[in-house]
């Protein structure tokens, strides 16, 4: 079996934990299916868009469905 590995932001990773647990899952099993749903989708430009996206957000950001707390806000960094 051949493995790949993500690295999240405690920020990301909490609310994919707390997932998981709503549905009596491993984590694994929330990624596995965000990844079914992606690969399943026939539009590929609306795919290629989403994925573009999501690489341009972790640059910068955290996702949308992310805990945010942690995170700078507009007013801290004046």
């Amino acid at each position: 079996m051949r493995t790949i590995k993500i690295h999240l932001e405690p920020e990301a990773y909490e609310p994919v934990i707390r997932l998981a647990h709503q549905f009596h899952v491993r984590p694994e099993d929330i990624v596995l299916a965000g990844l079914n749903r992606i690969m399943k989708d026939t539009e590929m430009d609306r795919v290629r868009e989403e994925v573009a996206d999501v690489i341009s957000c972790r640059k910068h950001s955290l996702p949308c469905w992310a805990d945010h707390a942690h995170e700078i806000h507009a007013y801290e960094s004046m």
